[in-house]
This record gives structure tokens, sequence and C-alpha cells, in this order.
């Protein structure tokens, strides 16, 4: 044993991502007095403007919207109470099939080794006993999701200690009442069609093959109000319409993949620091 604290990171792509599949936990684990570090690999650039304006649309500047991002990110970090705040600033590389994808600066043309040795430089700094990020798809295929995975996971075998590691998911039965949700929100939404209903069938995972499960309800109104602080990206985040009860009763339980540990314990499992206090 050492005087160092437990250490969570968690390795997000965007401003905003860390409250929505990790806020809970980050913010559970703080106030059990764990040191909490977010790495956010985007400036967020690509999001959506003063007035809503989105990108390629007149007006839009990449350039400030990443400022403004940043101070959301801020704001963001202190209601979750996170120790540390890292960014790398690559460019927000949009979503699939834009333009910006092809930006020698995006972070999805990024070489992974490059982003990989920038995260490992951070991870033998803060040692971390948990890493926490997105599966090989980014949970949904978004470029920055799935490049945040893989420099992730390139960085895990350029340091010399192994953290227990675990991939965000949600189970599929979580995924149905959602969609149950969505419809209920907005009366007038369209069914998908068959191959988009296919591919949205896809998202997350059979409730069996989920190996950790984490009750964070009790910080449920500040996974919100740290949602709420990226008020830019608001037409942009469903959740903030539920009001925080709904919320809460929804999105009270976070869930996860461990797919690297060295602790052998037992799952499923209610904690990400399971064996290791």
């Amino acid at each position: 044993m050492t005087d160092r604290p437990l250490t969570l990171m968690a390795v997000h792509a965007h401003p905003d991502d860390e409250a929505t599949s990790t806020g809970g936990v980050l913010a559970r684990y703080a106030a059990e007095g764990i040191r909490t570090v977010l790495v956010t690999c985007t400036d967020g650039g690509c999001g959506d403007g003063p007035g809503g304006v989105k990108p390629g649309e007149p007006g839009h500047d990449p350039a400030a919207v990443a400022k403004m991002r940043r101070q959301e990110l801020e704001q963001s970090c202190e209601v979750l109470k996170i120790s540390d705040l890292e960014t790398l600033d690559y460019a927000d590389s949009g979503m699939i099939g834009w333009p910006s994808n092809e930006a020698p600066d995006s972070f999805w043309q990024t070489p992974v080794e490059v982003g990989a040795a920038r995260l490992a430089e951070l991870m033998r700094h803060y040692r971390p006993d948990v890493v926490v990020t997105y599966d090989e798809n980014g949970f949904y295929g978004h470029p920055d999701h799935i490049q945040a995975n893989r420099i992730t996971m390139a960085a895990l075998e350029m340091i010399d200690f192994t953290p227990k590691v675990y991939w965000t998911t949600m189970p599929r039965s979580g995924m149905q009442r959602f969609g149950e949700i969505m419809r209920e929100f907005n009366e007038d939404m369209p069914e998908p069609d068959p191959a988009e209903a296919a591919a949205l069938a896809e998202i997350g995972l059979p409730d069996d093959e989920i190996t950790t499960w984490v009750d964070t309800t009790a910080f449920s109104d500040q996974k919100f109000d740290s949602l709420a602080a990226h008020a830019s990206q608001g037409e942009n985040i469903f959740f903030l319409k539920m009001g925080k009860e709904r919320f809460g009763d929804f999105m009270g339980l976070e869930t996860f993949v461990r797919v690297k540990d060295t602790t052998d314990a037992e799952l499923p499992e209610n904690d990400l620091f399971a064996g290791l206090r």
C-alpha cells in the first residue's frame, strides 16, 4: 500500500461526453475521495455555435465554438468535482462522413501512436487504477469516439502497470426504454427505416454481457447539472428535456464492460474499484 490515492481516469472525445456515460461514476468516486482525472481529446469545434448555428452554416466559427465549449467543460468538471482536467485539444472530426473528418489536424487523422504517446504520458503521471473509455465502435460509430478507444488501448501497451480497464455501454433493455422515452417526448418522430432500426438495435449489449453495473442514483442531480453546463449544445442533449426526476430514474445506473483486469474481482460487479479496496 502507498499514500497515493486510488485514481480513475476517463478518456472522452468531446466536451459534454464526460457527463453522459460517466457523469455518475465521476461524481460518485470523487465523493468517495478517489482522484478523478478527465482527459478530453478534442476541442469540440464541430459543435453548435451561438444561436444553434451548425457546422458549415454561415457564422459558424470552430475556434470560437471550441473556446466556448472549453469554458463549459470546466464548469461541468466543477459540478462533478473532477480532480484534474487534461485536454489534448485535437480538432473535432465531426460526425462520420463530414468533410471535417479529412482535416489533417483532426483527431480522426492523427496517427494512433502519436495520440497514444501523449495519453501514455498522462497515464504515467497520474497512474490510474481504473481507466474508462468507449468500445471499439465508439458506442455508436462516431470517429472521435473510435479514435479515443484506439489511443487508450494503445497507450495502455506503452506503460509499465496494468489498470482495470472498462468500456462504456448500455444494456439493450435500456436502449429500448430510451427509444420509448424519445417517442414520448417527440410524438411526431417518424419510425426509423429498416436499415436504421437494425443499426440502432446493435447499439449497446445484451444485458447478460454487461460486467459492471454501478448505481449512481444519488449523484443524478450532479450528472444532470453537468450536462446542463454544456448549454450551447442543449439542442442536441435530449436528456435535458426529461427534467431531473425522470433523468435520475433513467440515468441513475451506469454500465460498463470490463476488458482488462488483474484483480479477479467476481463478475458481475457493482464497483469499478472492486478488488482494489
